[in-house]
């Protein structure tokens, strides 16, 4: 009796329709995977960050937005996951110096 009475409450009304859902990804995009506008190369900005190679780690600047950069060092362990919108920046665990900017 109790389980006829159950299935009787979840039956959709036919004349309402059925409610709209908005992906909850549309509303936040995972990070790694948001999109700069108006791009379509060189997304992570890894260009405009070239100049650090060879200099010391001390020199990166403080980002405003850090969702998207990652600084670690050559020889540490990182997710092997790619995102053309992650700016990777490499430097040498015993000196310190910058040795790759790139995006991934």
């Amino acid at each position: 009796m109790g389980l006829g009475l159950l299935a009787a409450c979840s039956t959709p009304v036919a004349d309402q329709p059925a409610p709209r859902t908005v992906e909850r990804a549309q509303l936040n995009p995972p990070v790694g995977s948001r999109m700069p506008t108006g791009q379509t190369t060189d997304i992570c900005k890894a260009g405009e960050m070239q100049y650090l190679v060879g200099k010391s780690r001390t020199e990166i600047p403080v980002p405003v937005d850090v969702v998207n950069r990652r600084v670690t060092c050559t020889t540490c362990p990182v997710s092997q996951d790619y995102s053309a919108y992650r700016l990777n920046i490499f430097y040498n665990a015993d000196t310190g110096i910058i040795e790759q900017v790139r995006c991934g």
